[in-house]
């Protein structure tokens, strides 16, 4: 047996064990860990539609030194002026619903096909026989891979499944 065919054999080996690795966020920006503010602000949002009484519980990390979070609900059917800058989806136009130019939004609520969500007898009986409906939750804008990624969750929110759209944005900070 050649001595080389241990390391080709390890070597044939390390294809299929990268591809278990996440790839890298594509739209995403990168701060360095000292340009970040080490607190998490914690944050409840109730989800669209409000009659619901969905909510989702957040931790948000700010990109920026003394920047807010702020939770806006845009009635249906909304305009957002916002464009990718740096790798940031940030605002370009003051709206009427609360939206200053210079925000950056950080996450949106989204549509998508999904089993009922909930712990009660009824969500656990739709998903045994397979109730797929429209599920609402907040996209992680800055964890998408493409600006239409980010288009597309936004204009998931249309009057036939809500009549609002959350966005949380990040104001202000230097």
């Amino acid at each position: 047996m050649p001595s080389h065919l241990p390391l080709l054999l390890l070597l044939s080996l390390l294809p299929p064990l990268l591809s278990f690795l996440p790839p890298p966020p594509r739209f995403a920006c990168f701060r360095p860990p000292s340009l970040i503010p080490a607190e998490l602000v914690p944050l409840t949002v109730l989800l669209p539609p409000a009659s619901k009484g969905i909510s989702a519980q957040l931790s948000v990390l700010p990109l920026r030194e003394s920047s807010s979070i702020v939770v806006l609900r845009a009635p249906l059917p909304f305009d957002l002026d916002a464009e990718p800058q740096q790798g940031l989806a940030v605002v370009t136009k003051d709206s009427a619903y609360g939206a200053l130019a210079g925000d950056v939004l950080r996450y949106c609520s989204f549509f998508e096909m999904g089993l009922p969500r909930g712990d009660g007898m009824v969500t656990t009986a739709a998903s045994f026989a397979g109730g797929v409906s429209w599920q609402c939750g907040l996209k992680d804008v800055g964890r998408a891979k493409s600006w239409e990624e980010v288009v597309e969750a936004l204009v998931s929110n249309t009057p036939q499944r809500t009549d609002e759209c959350v966005l949380v944005v990040e104001r202000g900070g230097e």
